[in-house]
């Protein structure tokens, strides 16, 4: 299948890597000329601009915005609205509020442009392991995408069924789900993100009560010195809190025991905001993850061990770095 991508940056270009590794022909553009030039290199089509990226697909056309939320998204969008014909479907694979994708779906359908949120969680190792893709949009446009879905997502891999789960019944064991109309896809993305800042806060928290524990505020006869990166290895193999996150940890702590490469600035991404305005919409209490958000805040006046990690986890598993371009050097 075709595919016009639009921003080539970490998960941009490994998106189009994973698609062109299974067939697939991608037409590519960027701000920057070398990610073009790279991509192209790789067999991807380049594109000076939007106008020769749908030029150069074929009706009923597909193009997949992988650029900043925002802004710069709306930017594409808005130029996209102008340049493809009745058919043809944008989507949004970035961090959008579900909000604006309702309100952008409404404003291209009298042009009979069709548009599909797809909430993308994998990061930098997406490409090798895989897309997590929650898709929101109209069934017959989201059954048409599918080959591209299938191709970007993990796969049923070596995860067994879950036991009481029908046979045949979606495609969500094989890692991408039609979860609603628009907006939805990134509504679940934006929950999913929310679920992540208070799994990363609760391993911070731990990790950080091991690390004190030979602290001198605990008496001698009741100090530990943990070795931290063994004891990461260990909960990988058996325990109950096993996860990718604690992989990632894992990495983290096997390459800088004491996480010196990381300062403790915890940067939010804007869903785990947008995660606690839905749970007060919505009336429902979410203790855990509002604290997760504001550590974050905190974070950014004063560092603890804690707060390293959950940088550490960060620049592991999306390769974000800390301000100052501190930390996402390890693993």
């Amino acid at each position: 299948m075709q595919l016009g991508m639009v921003g080539l940056g970490r998960m941009g270009a490994g998106l189009v890597r994973r698609l062109m590794k299974d067939g697939h022909a991608c037409v590519v553009t960027d701000r920057d000329p070398g990610a073009i030039r790279q991509m192209e290199s790789e067999g991807a089509i380049g594109a000076g601009n939007l106008a020769e990226l749908v030029k150069a697909l074929a009706a009923p056309r597909a193009v997949w915005v992988m650029v900043p939320a925002g802004a710069p998204t709306e930017a594409v969008i808005a130029e996209l609205a102008g340049l493809l014909e009745p058919g043809d479907v944008v989507i949004d694979g970035g961090n959008t509020h579900f909000k604006d994708d309702v309100r952008r779906g409404r404003e291209l359908a009298p042009k009979g442009i069709h548009y599909v949120d797809v909430g993308t969680s994998g990061g930098v190792w997406g490409a090798e392991r895989g897309y997590c893709l929650m898709i929101g949009g109209p069934t017959e446009v989201v059954h048409r995408l599918e080959p591209i879905f299938a191709t970007l997502a993990p796969g049923v891999g070596e995860i067994p069924p879950t036991p009481t789960r029908a046979e045949g019944r979606g495609t969500a064991e094989l890692g991408f789900h039609h979860c609603g109309p628009v907006g939805a896809g990134h509504f679940v993305k934006m929950i999913h993100n929310g679920i992540e800042y208070g799994l990363m806060q609760a391993y911070a928290e731990g990790f950080d009560i091991l690390k004190n524990a030979g602290s001198a505020e605990v008496a001698p006869e009741l100090r530990y010195d943990f070795d931290l990166a063994e004891i990461a290895e260990l909960w990988r193999r058996g325990s109950v809190v096993s996860s990718w996150l604690l992989d990632l940890s894992a990495i983290a702590l096997a390459s800088d025991p004491k996480l010196d490469g990381y300062a403790g600035f915890v940067q939010d991404s804007g869903e785990g905001r947008w995660t606690i305005e839905a749970a007060i919409a919505e009336a429902v209490p979410a203790d855990v993850l509002s604290a997760a958000l504001y550590t974050r805040f905190r974070s950014r006046q004063s560092h603890t061990f804690a707060e390293k990690l959950l940088s550490a986890m960060r620049a592991q598993f999306g390769g974000h770095k800390e301000p100052g371009g501190g930390g996402g050097t390890h693993g």
